[in-house]
């Protein structure tokens, strides 16, 4: 900071006494040259940006009066740290805060220069003033822009880690007041649905690329997660149109997109959506395409149970023979009794499938009428 040859008092006076008029006039010439400060002159912010002016203002006649390294800086300098980050708070970039330390500092110069030459200021004094000022407008900056940027930091922490609480509520069951307020703190606006998504953790930031901004990423341990895969919870508006977008967004991951529920109830997506995945499906894979499967595979213990009561009759014969009646029932069944289609399928004739279903006719009689029985040997052996 270099050194400036001490003010007439009288100069110092006359400047001091225009702080307020020139304070305006920056912030008058802020709002009006760049867009972001629209309407900023009223109000809060208002009043805000011009006791910072006046502050700085302040801190140039100090500086201009005494030696630059005695001179106290610190209250300007912690002013333009805070209105950094006051500015962050209010949505304004960096770009933006220092557009308006340009303008403030031209207009203000351009008025303090008026004063100070009418006041007698000689042009090696007016100069050297000048240097002082414009250091000094660096260093402020500086300041705003290290507040500015510490706000972002710390408030997109803290809001990250809210939305990943908000996440851990929903995937846990908690309470809707507490998911709700949980959804608040983190300045998340609930969506009509959210669509639970399990994925390989290398393609998830591929994958966000192409979803909605609002997409929630659980951190935590998730339960029931595949180690290496994520879980994303994704909004949409529940509309039918809404789940082609979504897929069409994954086209080109190995996804598995569980249903679109109400927003409090995407655990039930993300509990079907990782057992879908656990099918070992490959590819992108709507896990409303695979509810049979899904079911079937809901208690595999309970299905082995009932295939083996289903096959019981079928254990006195010999292996290969109990093979091919077992695989001739699954097919008859699935084809409701149509010869055809079973030989087609099975790839014998049409005869072996009469001599066939007749010794299955032998072993289980009436059963295979009963339609209880036909629902367990479908469930079974489908």
């Amino acid at each position: 900071m270099p050194t400036v040859v001490g003010l007439d008092p009288a100069v110092t006076d006359a400047l001091r006494s225009q702080l307020a008029q020139i304070a305006d006039n920056a912030v008058l010439a802020i709002v009006e040259e760049v867009p972001s400060y629209a309407g900023a002159w009223s109000g809060r912010m208002g009043e805000v940006i011009r006791n910072a002016v006046q502050l700085a203002l302040g801190g140039f006649l100090t500086l201009a009066t005494r030696s630059g390294a005695d001179a106290p800086r610190a209250p300007a300098i912690e002013g333009a740290y805070q209105l950094g980050r006051g500015e962050a708070r209010q949505g304004r970039t960096v770009e933006a805060l220092l557009a308006a330390y340009r303008i403030g500092a031209r207009a203000s110069w351009h008025h303090m220069a008026d004063v100070a030459v009418e006041a007698g200021v000689d042009a090696g004094q007016l100069a050297r003033f000048a240097e002082l000022v414009f250091a000094y407008i660096d260093e402020l900056s500086a300041s705003s822009v290290a507040g500015h940027t510490d706000e972002l930091e710390s408030s997109g922490r803290v809001r990250q880690r809210n939305l990943e609480r908000l996440a851990r509520a929903l995937l846990t069951g908690a309470p809707a007041d507490a998911v709700t307020a949980a959804a608040e703190r983190a300045g998340w606006e609930p969506p009509g649905a959210l669509t639970a998504v399990v994925l390989q953790e290398s393609q998830v930031s591929h994958a966000l690329t192409a979803l909605d901004q609002a997409t929630l990423q659980p951190t935590d341990d998730v339960p029931g997660l595949p180690e290496g895969h994520a879980s994303l919870l994704v909004p949409s508006t529940g509309a039918a149109a809404a789940r082609p977008a979504l897929l069409r967004a994954l086209r080109g991951t190995d996804a598995v997109v569980g249903p679109s529920v109400p927003w409090l109830e995407v655990v039930a997506s993300h509990r079907r959506a990782v057992r879908c995945a656990a099918l070992g499906i490959g590819g992108l894979v709507d896990a409303d395409d695979h509810l049979a499967a899904l079911l079937l595979t809901a208690d595999p213990d309970a299905r082995a149970d009932l295939r083996a009561r289903v096959l019981a009759p079928l254990a006195d014969l010999r292996p290969s023979t109990a093979e091919k009646l077992t695989e001739t029932l699954r097919s008859w069944l699935l084809h409701h009794g149509r010869r055809d289609a079973v030989a087609e399928e099975l790839f014998v004739h049409a005869q072996t499938v009469r001599y066939r279903v007749q010794q299955l006719r032998e072993v289980y009689g009436d059963r295979l009428e009963d339609p209880a029985f036909v629902l367990d040997a479908t469930l079974a052996l489908a």
